[in-house]
């Protein structure tokens, strides 16, 4: 089945709890990546079936934007079937850390 990848920054930590919490509910993805980024910006990163991750960017997005005050989507992006060297070079491979919740 095709992977992709989802990524969704925001901007406090409020709005990547919310987004993590809805991409995570609205489709069989799993949470491969969480870290600050700069300046309060937070980043949340996704992977799974492709259907499944545009799915759950939608839930992730409309979350942020719906029911956070003040929560603002700094960027968003879906990489449908990334190519081997992506997945070499960014953190977002399915790892040991997060195997057991892989969906």
């Amino acid at each position: 089945m095709p992977q992709a990848v989802g990524v969704i920054q925001t901007l406090g930590f409020p709005s990547v709890l919310a987004a993590a919490d809805a991409m995570l509910k609205g489709g069989r993805v799993t949470l491969v990546y969480y870290d600050l980024a700069e300046r309060g910006n937070f980043v949340v990163a996704i992977r799974g079936p492709v259907s499944e991750v545009n799915l759950s960017m939608k839930m992730g997005l409309a979350a942020v934007n719906e029911s956070v005050m003040g929560g603002e989507v700094v960027s968003h992006y879906i990489v449908p079937n990334p190519p081997e060297n992506v997945l070499a070079v960014l953190p977002v491979e399915y790892t040991e850390k997060v195997a057991r919740f892989r969906t």
